[in-house]
């Protein structure tokens, strides 16, 4: 039975906040700028958690504690909205019905100019993916949203307006130049690239597509266990904490039901992939899929 206050997500956020806070009001600009992404990301992560239930019963409540983005360019509600829709295991990688897909239909693919071409083969590399990944990403997260333009989702952009300036007034007040926090935000969401960079594969049977990276270090705790992924997909109301020993109890049955779709650790990724695209952007099994 769950209890009604998730102890340990709560004061990860507190403690995310008050971590911001101690940044963006003193310490050297050389430190602030990288440690201030880290934060970012890890509020991201806790916005993931949020949405998934945590740390209390009432929703409303949940969404209040997170509501401000941190990076500013998503807002809470949108990225709730398009994550639920992602955890579809039968549509997890189509290029329409999957929001957080990173392929593309083959016949977009084939109409797109030779260096658009480019930038999203580089972008399907590690290295491409932390350095343009943020650009690329919000650039297609935009353009969806605004192929869907419904009233519901311009309200929800309205909501974030707030959200914006609240952030943006307190770096205003704060020891943090405005140009810093950006570069701040774009290494927050840089972070997250690296988490997503393999989370899930084209495969014919969808329990195959999503993956795990055993051994995680550093990276474990700022993604909240989720690189243990395929975990999180099939217990999604699972809190963060809880994940490591639920796939160590049950590693096995883990590794059979996505199909060895495995990576001992981020290191093996980076030397697998710094240079090197893990997939087509072109979805190698669509329409079939």
């Amino acid at each position: 039975m769950k209890t009604k206050i998730d102890w340990p997500t709560l004061a990860l956020i507190l403690l995310c906040y008050t971590a911001w806070a101690l940044l963006l009001f003193a310490g050297p600009l050389w430190l602030k700028i990288p440690f201030l992404g880290v934060i970012i990301a890890l509020q991201s992560s806790l916005q993931h958690e949020v949405l998934h239930g945590h740390p209390f019963r009432n929703q409303r409540l949940n969404a209040a504690l997170v509501w401000l983005s941190l990076n500013i360019v998503i807002p809470y509600t949108r990225f709730r909205d398009t994550h639920l829709a992602h955890h579809n295991d039968a549509k997890l990688t189509d290029p329409y019905d999957d929001p957080e897909s990173n392929y593309l239909d083959p016949a977009v693919w084939a109409k797109l100019p030779r260096a658009g071409q480019l930038i999203l083969r580089f972008n399907n590399t590690l290295i491409g993916r932390l350095a343009i990944g943020p650009i690329v990403g919000t650039y297609g997260f935009f353009a969806c949203e605004l192929r869907r333009n419904s009233r519901e989702i311009t309200l929800q952009w309205l909501g974030h307006l707030p959200a914006v300036i609240i952030v943006l007034a307190l770096v205003w007040a704060s020891a943090t130049p405005l140009w810093a926090y950006a570069i701040s935000a774009y290494i927050g969401l840089a972070i997250l690239k690296l988490r997503t960079f393999l989370e899930h594969t084209a495969h014919d049977r969808c329990s195959h597509r999503t993956a795990i990276v055993e051994s995680s270090g550093l990276f474990g705790f700022l993604f909240l266990n989720n690189n243990l992924h395929v975990v999180h997909h099939k217990h999604p109301n699972v809190p963060w904490y809880k994940l490591p020993a639920l796939y160590r109890a049950n590693r096995t049955a883990f590794l059979e039901r996505n199909g060895g779709y495995f990576y001992p650790s981020y290191a093996a990724i980076f030397r697998a992939y710094a240079l090197r695209p893990k997939d087509p952007v072109a979805h190698p099994l669509f329409p079939k899929h």
